[in-house]
């Protein structure tokens, strides 16, 4: 299975798919001109500090939707897939995920932008929109509904690997290497904790992503910072490291076994991808149950997402892995990480606090992608597909919990490629909207 599972990621994330994400996003950034860096304060401050518009349809508040998509892109991504990056790719793959989430916040704007734009209301009253509803309203063309249901069976599937089984997984084996829990409890009281979430729907998981994210994210940056003003010295060397490895090769040493400049770029593409999910589908879901009536004001919140996720939160980790000197000791996902923090600490509560950080991340990514995953069957099979979909969703959490890292990466891989691939050329042909729509806003403001 390991064989034909690598085979197949091999395939998918090859140079086409690599060039489509970066392309499609340098492109999106030239014709918005720069907006996620000339528009950015103003972003965070619509996103964190107004948190919400006085009037608009839909069913959560801006705020409530950026944490509801940042609850399923700030999870073990953030820990353990920077870490395989870097156990993998080198530290040069750090600057390639930096490139990712540079590009990807142009992206995250578009789809987010069409996501409220071409939204409507469901047989339950809720707000319904992302990919599947967008590429099918690019015309009357039978391929551009095709492609919308192509996404919808992808995104089904992915949130059962990115969403669901990595997730679950990298936290059993944390809590069982740091604690000794058994893997198996571990899986079955994730799926407990979710199902109590993701059976009041969209608005309850709003209320608990925007609760738990914020006290997660804030707590998690502030340990990596204490740790990084202990090694203060080393971090200017650590960012030399970086880019210096991004376009040479980096040399075998201690337990990893070297990378060339394209491995790099593929594991930082495909870890920062898997992190920030821009280019995806996944978060103009969320955004599209936002209450607004103006879409670039909610694809501006939207795009702080992958600033905060990929240009804050994963640096941090980068930063403590290198810096602590661990990255080459040939530990990968989790484990790694858990390293790093325990050597830069000099005490076993490092462990500790890895573990507990995962427990968080992942749970609050298994309510998000939950929801993601319920809306794409739905555009599939209508709303008599939700109940069943929650119950196997809960099921493949506990099936996670037990089975082995790499086949559960191979899987998210493999899926995240999938989705991205109709999303990206939806995007491509909708990009008139998009500027256009992005200058009536500024005309307007």
């Amino acid at each position: 299975m390991l064989d034909i599972l690598n085979a197949i990621d091999s395939y998918v994330w090859g140079l086409p798919l690599i060039i489509l994400l970066l392309g499609v996003g340098f492109y999106l950034t030239v014709i918005l001109r720069g907006l996620q860096f000339r528009l950015l304060f103003k972003a965070l401050d619509l996103a964190l500090i107004k948190r919400k518009e006085r009037e608009g349809e839909g069913d959560i508040s801006h705020f409530q939707a950026l944490m509801t998509a940042l609850s399923a892109t700030v999870g073990t991504g953030n820990i353990a897939g920077v870490a395989t990056a870097i156990a993998v790719g080198g530290p040069g793959a750090v600057f390639w995920m930096w490139v990712t989430g540079l590009v990807g916040m142009a992206t995250k704007f578009a789809e987010a932008l069409v996501a409220v734009k071409y939204r409507y209301r469901d047989e339950k009253g809720n707000m319904a929109g992302g990919p599947m509803v967008y590429i099918a309203a690019i015309g009357d063309n039978p391929f551009w509904k095709f492609l919308a249901s192509v996404f919808a069976v992808f995104a089904c599937v992915a949130s059962f690997g990115i969403g669901n089984m990595a997730q679950s997984n990298s936290v059993a084996d944390a809590l069982n290497s740091a604690f000794g829990a058994p893997k198996l409890a571990t899986g079955i009281a994730l799926a407990i904790l979710t199902a109590v979430v993701i059976l009041g729907g969209i608005k309850r998981i709003g209320r608990v992503a925007s609760a738990i994210v914020p006290l997660m994210i804030i707590s998690y940056c502030a340990v990596s910072l204490y740790i990084l003003a202990l090694m203060a010295g080393k971090i200017p060397g650590a960012f030399a490291l970086i880019f210096e490895s991004a376009f040479t090769k980096t040399a075998a040493s201690g337990g990893f076994a070297g990378a060339s400049v394209w491995i790099a770029l593929r594991m930082g593409v495909a870890r920062g991808i898997f992190s920030n999910e821009s280019g995806l589908g996944s978060s103009p879901i969320a955004a599209a149950a936002a209450k607004t009536n103006e879409p670039v004001s909610q694809a501006l919140v939207s795009m702080t997402q992958t600033f905060i996720d990929t240009l804050i939160v994963c640096t941090m980790t980068a930063l403590v892995i290198i810096c602590s000197g661990v990255w080459d000791s040939g530990l990968n996902g989790a484990t790694l990480t858990t390293k790093a923090f325990s050597t830069a600490l000099n005490s076993g509560y490092g462990g500790v606090i890895v573990s507990l950080s995962l427990v968080f991340f992942a749970y609050s990514s298994l309510l998000g992608w939950s929801y993601y995953g319920e809306r794409a069957l739905e555009s599939l099979v209508g709303i008599k597909g939700s109940i069943p979909y929650k119950i196997l969703f809960c099921v493949l959490i506990v099936v996670g919990a037990v089975l082995k890292l790499d086949v559960v990466w191979l899987f998210s891989d493999i899926a995240n490629a999938l989705m991205a691939f109709p999303n990206l050329i939806g995007l491509l042909a909708l990009s008139p909207v998009i500027v256009a729509e992005t200058k009536r806003y500024m005309e307007k403001r």
